[in-house]
């Protein structure tokens, strides 16, 4: 963005949204502040704050808003957040999969929000924290790159924004490395700048068992023990409910085996959690769905694939499967790729340039 234009601004009340508001002011636009309330704790004491949305901080985002001179709004989007995806987190749970909130909810809730909140509000553009960048193709088409900061890189979870978004995204973090951000706004004394990092799902909290206590109290009638088994189908104890297992997990199984063991599989028809040497964990194939491409992108591509998160990425060929519309595509690796899991997103770069991605299955 060069010219000076109004800029809705999400504010979660974290360091990164304070920063990146801060910074456009200084370019000169037009900034708006803009926070969505997505969801209600029910504790309130210090170990609830500096997570992503929490209602507490909101205020943290009104006084940077504040500082800055800046207007600011929040908005209510609690029941589309529990829909799209609360709701789907705890079913991918009790289904056995290993869910990515935070794609679905950057997917179907804060950027389109964003978006159309941006019109209501007469803004050209919509800015995040995000760490990521955009570049545009010799011919104008945006494309989304990894953010410079590679242990803070956000790209993942936005691999599916479309064209038109991104159109009209901004990130102004997304050359800079998180410590130079946290002296920054240190340095503006920006309130909250000393906050802690969110290291837990913003609607969860943090603990050991939270989440499978946090399925359970919305689920509980669903929960179904069952049979924990090792490779050769023995049953080795039994288990309390197949959303308190994930592929490739090693501790809290509940089971001794004199060596160690791995959830390798988990059967949401019988409730089997199958367990199996490392080995077990290793996968040359797999297939998304849901699939969604870059503009400009199309099957068969050769890539590096992240299936996870903080997966560093395993080089692979991937094509289509055709039907569904083209919504789905066999991904071969390169060599084995580890802990594979249904639910989870698989992210196809170039470089770090996002190509696309779908949903693991």
């Amino acid at each position: 963005m060069t010219s000076r234009e109004r800029v809705l601004v999400a504010m979660s009340g974290g360091v990164d949204s304070a920063v990146a508001a801060a910074r456009l002011v200084d370019q000169g636009h037009d900034v708006v502040g803009v926070t969505l309330h997505l969801w209600d704790y029910p504790e309130t004491g210090a170990g609830s704050h500096g997570r992503c949305c929490a209602p507490e901080d909101q205020y943290d985002a009104r006084r940077t808003a504040d500082a800055l001179g800046i207007p600011h709004f929040t908005f209510d989007r609690r029941e589309l957040f529990a829909k799209t995806v609360v709701e789907p987190f705890v079913d991918a749970y009790l289904a056995g999969e290993t869910p990515s909130p935070c794609t679905a909810c950057n997917r179907g809730v804060k950027i389109s929000e964003l978006m159309t909140l941006a019109d209501k509000l007469g803004a050209a553009r919509v800015a995040t924290g995000h760490y990521a960048r955009l570049s545009r193709t010799p011919d104008g088409v945006p494309f989304l790159r990894e953010g410079a900061d590679a242990s803070k890189d956000q790209s993942y979870f936005l691999y599916a924004t479309p064209r038109a978004h991104l159109e009209r995204l901004a990130f102004p973090l997304g050359d800079s490395k998180k410590p130079q951000v946290r002296a920054e706004a240190v340095e503006r004394a920006i309130p909250g700048a000393a906050k802690g990092e969110s290291q837990e799902l913003c609607f969860v909290g943090a603990g050991s068992g939270a989440y499978a206590a946090f399925v359970e109290g919305r689920a509980k009638a669903r929960v179904r023990p069952g049979p924990i088994v090792d490779a050769e189908g023995h049953v080795l104890g039994t288990h309390e409910g197949i959303h308190r297992f994930t592929i490739g997990q090693r501790k809290g199984l509940g089971i001794a085996t004199g060596k160690p063991a791995f959830v390798t599989a988990i059967d949401p028809d019988t409730a089997t959690v199958h367990l199996g040497a490392s080995e077990g964990l290793e996968s040359t194939v797999a297939t998304v769905g849901d699939l969604v491409l870059a503009p400009g992108v199309s099957l068969p591509l050769d890539a590096k694939v992240r299936v996870r998160y903080r997966h560093e990425g395993a080089a692979g060929h991937i094509e289509g499967e055709g039907g569904a519309e083209g919504r789905r595509a066999t991904i071969r690796f390169e060599k084995p790729v580890r802990a594979v899991s249904r639910g989870q997103v698989a992210v196809f770069y170039a470089g770090d340039r996002v190509l696309g991605g779908g949903t693991l299955c």
